[in-house]
């Protein structure tokens, strides 16, 4: 899991890197691409580390990639070190300027350059495939011969991928390319101080079908370098409910279709990261492939029954609310699960 964070130079992106991740990009000895971990905000984790008191404590992280490139061959740059990116965080800038088509242009000059590049791709490969016999083209070239065309008309028309709709199969076919914008993305656009609501005046009007945030990299910045306490009553003084650069990794948690379950104890209390949808041996995959193969069952209460039953294991057990599951169980946001296994 990993988000690529895309924004034209003087956007605010590498800014906003380092507030969510605490990297700062100019410690890395100018490095091209530089990687780091952000720390997903959760109450419920937060909650279970006051009721455990655990020697060690492991929240969820999201990885975020920032690539410093400048000159004739940024694109190129950003191709080969994004290129593994499971979504992508646009960062707009909307500072400069408060009028939203100002800012819609901002967002389409990088967003063209990325559907000209998959057009491109696409039009390789379809080209390629012309010049072959129908009878010597693979089930997958067969497939792609089905697919591209439709793609090639979304992209010239100047629209995302992600607008469309695909099978599983055809998703499966199409991993090969990378395409960029067949990504998930979420936009934040960084705003002035003194104008924190032109991030809905751009939502409202540009009509984009992706998630938008607006963030004040400036005011972020100055409350990443608080402490707690310092933190809760700036955000009061401003009428803040919470950082918007939390909003923002919780916004590129789920953006992948992640959740989290949690285990709990005296030892470490941790938050366990998976896709959306999965079942309890592949959950439990995420502590050791062990436990997968050996799994037999899963005892699990929702971390609202826990709360419910006094935030206590032994409370929700006497409630009823300490289930046992089986193979088929979907693991749901929130579980707190102890695994049994054999191997």
């Amino acid at each position: 899991m990993e988000i690529g964070i895309l924004g034209l130079p003087q956007s605010g992106k590498s800014t906003l890197f380092e507030i969510m991740t605490g990297t700062k990009s100019s410690d890395v000895h100018g490095e091209v691409c530089v990687r780091g971990q952000a720390t997903v905000p959760d109450e419920r984790f937060d909650h279970l580390v006051e009721v455990f008191h655990p020697a060690k404590v492991s929240p969820a992280k999201v990885p975020f990639t920032d690539v410093n490139a400048a000159g004739e061959k940024a694109w190129d740059a950003v191709r080969q070190n994004l290129s593994g990116a499971d979504g992508l965080l646009h960062v707009v800038d909307g500072f400069s300027t408060d009028n939203v088509q100002e800012v819609m242009n901002s967002y389409r000059k990088l967003e063209d350059e990325l559907v000209l590049s998959d057009l491109l791709i696409v039009e390789n490969r379809l080209e390629k495939m012309t010049r072959l016999p129908k009878k010597a083209l693979n089930p997958q070239e067969s497939a792609h011969t089905r697919i591209l065309p439709r793609l090639r008309e979304q992209l010239d028309a100047g629209r995302p991928l992600r607008e469309l709709e695909f099978t599983g199969e055809e998703i499966t076919s199409l991993r090969s390319f990378s395409f960029w914008t067949i990504r998930p993305e979420l936009v934040v656009l960084n705003t002035a101080e003194d104008n924190l609501t032109l991030a809905d005046t751009f939502r409202d009007q540009a009509g984009l079908k992706v998630p938008v945030i607006g963030i004040c990299c400036q005011i972020e910045a100055e409350l990443a370098g608080l402490a707690p306490e310092e933190q809760a009553e700036y955000l009061r003084s401003m009428g803040i409910e919470e950082p918007a650069f939390g909003r923002i990794i919780r916004a590129s948690f789920s953006l992948l279709g992640r959740i989290a379950y949690f285990t709990c104890g005296e030892d470490e209390v941790k938050s366990w990261v998976i896709p959306a949808g999965s079942k309890a041996p592949r959950a439990a995959a995420a502590i050791h492939k062990d436990f997968e193969r050996g799994f037999i069952k899963a005892e699990v209460v929702s971390y609202a029954d826990f709360q419910s039953c006094g935030s206590t294991l032994a409370g929700a057990k006497a409630a009823g609310r300490l289930r046992l599951e089986g193979k088929e169980y979907v693991v749901q946001d929130g579980d707190i699960i102890t695994f049994r296994f054999n191997v």
